[in-house]
């Protein structure tokens, strides 16, 4: 069996399979997304989440087919004229570019590839409505610190602020008094197939998409936010959601909340600080990201010669490291530090990096 650490489609959570063999058994793939039985699959997977994040139980758990519908949701239920995005990668340039499609004037702030921000040099638009940021931007391995994120509702508290935790979720602890909206998918960190977007959201943002509504403004049909939000009030979904994978997720966080978030984040630290190390007294390779301030924790990005080459002989070991995203596919590497990959993974991955 290979041991996946590449950043999405990752390895699959531990027990994975056991809940798989049970989903079948209870049929999960044929029953109706109106059943009482969904209802509470629905439930549960809101619960467990509630309690592995923290999340308040004014805030909606909805569900979508991915993270990136999510970024289209977003801007169509909360911005009617501008958004603002920060950009430091390939991922949260699409976010923005999804503004710019979408025909809102979108604001960008862009830091070089590898590079995080100085936050107090940005300042953002008095008509801009929406804050969009990524904590963790899976393309060049930067991570903007929480204590930043948390700055942005502090300094602009009529602003609605969006979080992007796709490839970070359930690491980053979030203060969700400063966060209106935070998005994740289940292929990362959560050890999952894909298939599956978890929108969390607050009733400021339903209240901007309803007042849109109601000027004329097109925020979506059948997953427009108010849509989403009124079936989540019955534990129910507008269309036949991906249920196997709401199974799934729901078993799975209930797995993470019995070892505890705190754990989980303490051990994600404890398996990225090796990795770093290792880069750093590397003759072979070196973080891509310099600042260590700006290092995330769990997509760990490497400079390196002929990467194809390291990628390829570690295959042959049964060790699945991603490559560079895009333009950088031919110098970096990018390896998950995910919770379904153990330390015991990650010291044998370095030492054949040796």
């Amino acid at each position: 069996m290979q041991i996946f650490f590449t950043p999405g489609p990752a390895q699959l959570y531990p027990t994975f399979e056991l809940h798989v063999q049970q989903a079948i058994r209870e049929q999960i793939g044929s029953i109706s997304h109106r059943s009482k039985q969904f209802r509470g699959i629905y439930q549960f997977a809101v619960e467990q989440l509630r309690e592995l994040l923290n999340i308040p139980a004014d805030r909606a758990i909805l569900f979508t087919g991915s993270a990136t519908e999510i970024w289209e949701r977003i801007i169509q239920n909360c911005a009617e004229k501008e958004s603002t995005h920060f950009v430091n990668g390939s991922f949260s340039k699409r976010f923005y570019e999804f503004s710019v499609e979408l025909g809102k004037k979108a604001q960008k702030f862009e830091a070089p590839f590898g590079e995080g921000f100085d936050i107090s040099q940005h300042a953002v638009s008095d008509s801009s409505e929406l804050i969009c940021l990524t904590h963790n931007e899976t393309s060049s391995g930067v991570s903007m610190p929480v204590t930043d994120i948390h700055y942005f509702k502090k300094t602009y508290p009529g602003k609605i602020v969006a979080v992007d935790v796709v490839s970070s979720a359930p690491y980053p602890d979030l203060d969700w008094s400063l966060v209106d909206t935070a998005f994740f998918s289940v292929q990362k960190a959560f050890g999952l197939p894909a298939g599956l977007g978890v929108w969390i959201v607050n009733e400021t943002c339903l209240q901007k998409a309803e007042q849109l509504k109601q000027q004329g403004q097109y925020i979506g049909t059948h997953h427009s936010l108010p849509s989403l939000w009124k079936n989540y009030l019955n534990y129910e979904t507008p269309a036949t959601p991906n249920v196997f994978g709401m199974y799934l997720l729901g078993k799975v966080v209930k797995d993470m909340n019995t070892i505890g978030v705190q754990k989980i984040r303490q051990e994600t630290e404890e398996k990225a600080t090796l990795l770093y190390q290792f880069l750093e007294q590397s003759e072979k390779f070196r973080p891509a990201v310099e600042n260590p301030a700006h290092r995330s924790q769990t997509v760990i990005v490497a400079e390196v010669d002929n990467p194809s080459e390291k990628i390829a002989s570690l295959k042959e070991k049964a060790l699945v490291i991603g490559s560079g995203y895009g333009a950088y596919k031919d110098r970096q590497v990018r390896i998950a530090n995910f919770p379904a990959t153990s330390l015991e993974d990650i010291q044998k991955l370095i030492k054949e990096l040796a």
